[in-house]
């Protein structure tokens, strides 16, 4: 019985492991299919001016036993392709072309993006790398300065006119009739200008001067550009500080009076003795 039961065991296991021997490839071993640049370069790069089209081509591959259909899509830069979606036959390799396009106010200098390529749950991300030829030109300027005589607030825009992105900082001073009334240094604005791009804002004066005539200079700067100034003129004339101002006057103007009454009194009793007045 036991030397029945161990020959049972023994071809079994002999079945089993021709089982194993005789199954496909595939079950053995999985695989994957794969996208990457053509010509088996690590990442894709172009390169061309600010306002052209630039061509690549992208390889698919499926090793596997049947069509797979990829999806395609862009990152971090306009891609476009051919067909967004595209499916490649087994054991086979499919190159797609796409194209970037380099919009007109694209900055010159180097610039990353992406091509994704998702199929059965998994996405490849192939890098792509830009550089955009050209002059560099860091210019920026500051307008349209208007001074709020209500709240103190500063309304200005800045303007980005080279080819570069720019950080900008600010620096704000107010003078009026009897020197400085506002002296802020410059600090970087929680903003960064693409070429061309024009940022409106508005600068906080939480105590501006209650009667004074002001003049407001704004300075806005940026890493290689030249510094940019734009002044307003403002006139600040609250209620209580006018009626405050008309006090005094008053004030003034009786004191006035009241010297002149007294002056004119003496003069009236030193008239001679015997002259009638």
């Amino acid at each position: 019985m036991r030397t029945a039961a161990r020959t049972g065991l023994v071809a079994a296991a002999t079945a089993l492991l021709g089982a194993v021997a005789a199954a496909p490839s595939d079950a053995r071993t999985p695989v994957s299919w794969t996208a990457a640049p053509a010509a088996g370069r690590p990442y894709a790069y172009l390169e061309g001016p600010a306002g052209s089209v630039l061509q690549d081509t992208l390889s698919l591959t499926n090793p596997g036993a049947r069509p797979l259909t990829v999806r395609l899509s862009g990152q971090g830069a306009p891609v476009s392709f051919a067909a967004r979606t595209v499916t490649v036959p087994a054991r086979t390799r499919a190159d797609v072309p796409f194209a970037v396009t380099v919009t007109a106010d694209t900055p010159p200098g180097e610039h990353r993006g992406a091509v994704r390529a998702s199929a059965d749950g998994r996405e490849v991300r192939v890098d792509l790398r830009l550089r955009v030829s050209g002059p560099r030109l860091a210019a920026l300027t500051v307008e349209g300065v208007h001074v709020d005589t209500e709240t103190g607030a500063l309304r200005y825009t800045l303007v980005n006119r080279g080819t570069t992105v720019l950080v900008p900082h600010l620096a704000v001073r107010a003078e009026g009739v009897l020197g400085t009334v506002l002296d802020r240094p410059g600090r970087a604005l929680p903003l960064t200008l693409r070429p061309g791009q024009r940022a409106t804002r508005t600068e906080a004066w939480p105590d501006p001067p209650a009667l004074d005539s002001v003049t407001v200079r704004l300075t806005a700067t940026a890493e290689g550009a030249a510094p940019a100034t734009a002044r307003a003129e403002a006139s600040f004339a609250s209620g209580p500080a006018l009626a405050g101002a008309a006090g005094l006057l008053l004030l003034a103007a009786g004191g006035g009076g009241y010297a002149l009454r007294r002056y004119a009194r003496p003069r009236t009793q030193r008239a001679p003795a015997g002259v009638r007045t």
